[in-house]
């Protein structure tokens, strides 16, 4: 499994909406650029209780997406270019239902894992000027996901992303984020157990979903 990296982003905190700052207009990045265990070098996160961290160092959104959303965005210009949703790592031919919780990759020559998918928030609909897109994103399972950096390294666009390594067959970024996001954890609650005890999953995922087993 394997998908060429149309671009690696970055962005600088600025003044957004609602009195708060932001860093989701990610810009891509020319050459090569050191992937870090903060992530890309140079990038910022202005909401460190959400953003950021060892376990979501890098955003990746596939831009496959991207043709869909824009059918239907009420101004699709920011729909032209990558970046858009504030992602760092943009690819083709890979999605969420394909790749898994613990999926290792190498991008360039950093190596990288997947701990969770990524839960929209309010910033990706006012940056779209789209109030709606948080709810279709959970409703049609459009999350990106966020890695873990194991080993720091440099990537670019042109690179080719690609599997070396599949821990957790069963657990596609998709499935978790239906069960924990999109509220099918009713239909599956046995699944929660596992999800409560699965250490590749980021530990506030798990919390989730130890809570989730109390409803």
């Amino acid at each position: 499994m394997h998908a060429p990296v149309r671009a690696v982003l970055a962005g600088r905190v600025k003044p957004f909406a609602r009195g708060e700052g932001s860093a989701i207009a990610k810009q891509p990045l020319e050459g090569s650029v050191r992937i870090t265990l903060a992530g890309v070098a140079g990038d910022e996160q202005a909401d460190l209780v959400h953003h950021g961290g060892r376990d979501k160092a890098l955003h990746h959104y596939p831009f496959d997406h991207y043709a869909s959303w824009a059918e239907r965005a009420p101004d699709a210009r920011l729909l032209d270019a990558e970046g858009a949703f504030g992602e760092n790592i943009s690819t083709t031919g890979l999605l969420e239902h394909e790749v898994c919780i613990g999926d290792r990759f190498r991008i360039g020559t950093a190596l990288v894992e997947i701990s969770q998918g990524r839960k929209p928030c309010w910033k990706q609909g006012a940056r779209l000027g789209w109030d709606a897109v948080p709810a279709l994103m959970v409703r049609e399972g459009r999350s990106g996901w966020y890695y873990r950096v194991i080993e720091e390294g440099e990537a670019k666009a042109g690179d080719v992303l690609a599997l070396v390594e599949r821990q957790l067959p069963d657990w596609s970024v998709r499935r978790v984020f239906d069960l924990l996001i999109a509220g099918k954890h009713k239909s599956d609650p046995a699944a929660l157990k596992a999800l409560a005890g699965m250490d590749l999953l980021f530990d506030g995922w798990r919390e989730r979903a130890a809570r989730l087993m109390g409803n």
